[in-house]
């Protein structure tokens, strides 16, 4: 695994939440990376779906239209 460079962000949160987390010895950092890292992924899997959308939706027109090549040879 290569290692990954840190950078500095700003960001606001409200200042109740932000001392709740004090108190509880969350590591802020951490916590918003873990989170960040799956919304990011969500949305790429988003866009992904979006740009891919005519092709999913001709294969399952092809699917509907043809079925599997192998429908005959299954015996289950």
């Amino acid at each position: 695994m290569h290692a990954v460079t840190r950078k500095a962000a700003n960001l606001s949160i409200r200042s109740d939440l932000l001392e709740q987390a004090r108190q509880l010895n969350i590591n802020l950092s951490r916590e918003f990376e873990q989170f960040l890292s799956e919304v990011v992924r969500q949305r790429q899997q988003e866009r992904w779906r979006e740009a891919n959308q005519d092709a999913i939706d001709a294969y399952n027109r092809h699917l509907d239209r043809d079925g599997l090549w192998s429908d005959g040879l299954r015996s289950f």
